[in-house]
């Protein structure tokens, strides 16, 4: 009997059948769905109203997905697969969940504007992620551009999407702004901040490089960030809303600043051999004895 076929993938220069993949590829996918089961979880918290629940979950979620990237990177396992699936989780998690979530607490009230509303957010933070994506490709940006996302970010948007809900159980806010039409406006208006072209801090360069005497009190800062989260979770979620919301204007004075010094850099070096500055004018007098 002839068995050439069997042993053919054992022939030199082919691809084996089966090919193991390295941990370090898989590690970092499996926080992706970890954070993944988290934000569907949300979804489920909510259906059965248990708000707390929900509100954890979509913040374990973002949690998690700020881990998988940096995970990634530590192990050297960044893939295409895992940004994609990274993608389709964060979409889940910060598009759709809150969309949901709001919806069943108030939104459906709100009728058909409700509805709108939350697809809006929902396809806008599609529309968000896949213009990140796009950006990843640009090679002209300059090394500042790291500081900055363009627009709210999907994770920052979700959790501050849910700002009326975290007031509601807190009781600090009027009676008009537990209103089903004003979250549908709110809802609405950080849509339009996840897809517009505003700058917001991205917090990547953080962390980088810690100042020896700055790690235990960072230690102790990062412990009481946790306690309180867990503690007070509506308060810090709220608060943190809050701060981040005013922060935009901060941030968009920052990269203001950045584009207009690289543009009178650009001035000052146009790459034109024959327009030259004063200082390099006085060297050369220097150098043919003027």
């Amino acid at each position: 009997m002839d068995d050439t076929s069997d042993k053919s993938t054992d022939r030199p220069g082919q691809t084996p059948r089966f090919r193991r993949v390295p941990l370090r590829l898989i590690i970092p996918n499996m926080v992706t769905l970890l954070a993944l089961c988290s934000g569907l979880t949300a979804v489920r918290m909510a259906f059965e109203g248990r708000w707390e629940f929900a509100v954890g979950a979509v913040l374990v979620a973002a949690v998690l997905d700020g881990l998988d990237g940096r995970v990634a990177r530590m192990m050297k396992g960044t893939s295409r697969f895992g940004a994609e699936l990274d993608s389709l989780s964060d979409f889940v998690n910060f598009g759709v969940t809150p969309a949901l979530m709001l919806y069943l607490w108030i939104l459906k009230e709100a009728g058909n504007l409700g509805w709108i509303a939350a697809l809006i957010f929902a396809i806008s933070a599609a529309l968000r992620l896949a213009r990140f994506n796009v950006a990843l490709d640009d090679p002209n940006k300059p090394a500042w551009a790291s500081r900055f996302f363009t627009g709210v970010p999907a994770p920052a948007g979700a959790l501050t999407v849910l700002l009326p809900l975290y007031l509601d159980f807190l009781g600090l806010f009027p009676h008009w702004f537990a209103d089903d039409a004003f979250v549908a406006a709110y809802t609405i208006g950080i849509a339009f901040l996840l897809i517009s072209r505003l700058p917001t801090y991205s917090g990547k360069t953080l962390g980088t490089r810690v100042r020896r005497d700055y790690v235990l009190p960072l230690f102790v800062f990062a412990v009481l960030i946790v306690a309180l989260t867990v503690s007070y979770p509506f308060r810090m979620l709220a608060g943190g809303a809050v701060l981040y919301l005013l922060s935009i204007p901060f941030s968009w004075r920052a990269h203001r600043k950045l584009v207009q010094a690289e543009a009178d850099m650009a001035l000052d070096d146009d790459g034109d051999e024959c327009d030259t500055d004063l200082d390099d004018l006085a060297d050369r007098d220097k150098d043919h004895g003027g």
